[in-house]
């Protein structure tokens, strides 16, 4: 399968496995679909880490050419009003993607970026991973706009994960962005030689995998929401949720994680 999923203990592996450059293709859009939803509905699985086979390229975003149906325009605005709902058993454009981007989820991702991060390939950089190691071959750009193909900075909301002008260096150039250039805009978190990429990324993971689960989907939560309330309405949110989880605490109860229930591990 081009979306590899593993598990490893308590943390979840995505390796994009299409190539040489791992492009991304319709089916693949769904079968990340499917084992993001695998791994938000796993109790025993803490974290995750999102990554790319080979040394060339993490994703080098959508392949273009991908078959497509051809469709009218009328069965084009049908498609975009009732996705899917034609495609049978075999997806016929890149949709799932936006089912992918639009997914809720309170449960980490790592990026473990090898080589180019490109177009689709950076979008789920952006949006599917919390924190992220890259390695000193890894290169990061949205070419798009030499396409006509703008957005990627709105769908991606980049402008709230790096300084502006960084951001808006790199949407309306094209030029993509060096690994030490991404560590010092903040994009990614820290920069290792490509022979540590998955040693970092799993102690990362094992690390947070370690915490009280319910602790950090409420972290998780709390800060991401927040972003979008005002700021008594943030206090207010944080507030209730804190409550909650300490309530969930009292008297070693148990802890309620996205429907899941976890018994507290006694403390020494």
């Amino acid at each position: 399968m081009p979306i590899r999923y593993e598990t490893e203990g308590p943390v979840a592996i995505f390796t994009i496995e299409n190539g040489a450059v791992n492009p991304t293709t319709p089916a693949m859009h769904k079968e990340l679909h499917t084992a993001l939803t695998r791994f938000l509905r796993d109790p025993e699985i803490r974290c995750g880490i999102l990554t790319g086979a080979g040394e060339r390229a993490f994703c080098a975003g959508d392949d273009i050419k991908s078959p497509r149906r051809d469709m009218t325009p009328e069965e084009q605005l049908s498609d975009h009003l009732w996705p899917h709902a034609t495609e049978g058993e075999a997806p016929h454009d890149f949709s799932w993607s936006r089912d992918v981007i639009a997914m809720e989820r309170f449960k980490p991702i790592i990026g473990a970026v090898n080589g180019w991060c490109l177009g689709m390939g950076l979008i789920y950089l952006l949006t599917l991973t919390d924190l992220r190691i890259a390695s000193t071959s890894a290169r990061f750009g949205f070419p798009e706009v030499a396409y006509g193909m703008g957005g990627a900075g709105g769908s991606t909301r980049l402008l709230r994960q790096m300084p502006p002008t960084a951001a808006m260096w790199m949407l309306l150039t094209g030029d993509p962005m060096t690994a030490e250039e991404a560590e010092r805009a903040f994009l990614v978190n820290r920069v290792v030689p490509p022979e540590r990429l998955m040693e970092e990324a799993r102690a990362l993971a094992a690390k947070i995998s370690r915490h009280p689960p319910a602790a950090v989907r409420v972290e998780m939560e709390a800060s991401y929401r927040a972003q979008d309330l005002g700021r008594a309405e943030a206090i207010a949110f944080t507030k209730h949720l804190y409550r909650l989880q300490r309530l969930g605490l009292a008297g070693g109860g148990d802890l309620l994680e996205g429907g899941f229930m976890y018994r507290r591990e006694k403390q020494d």
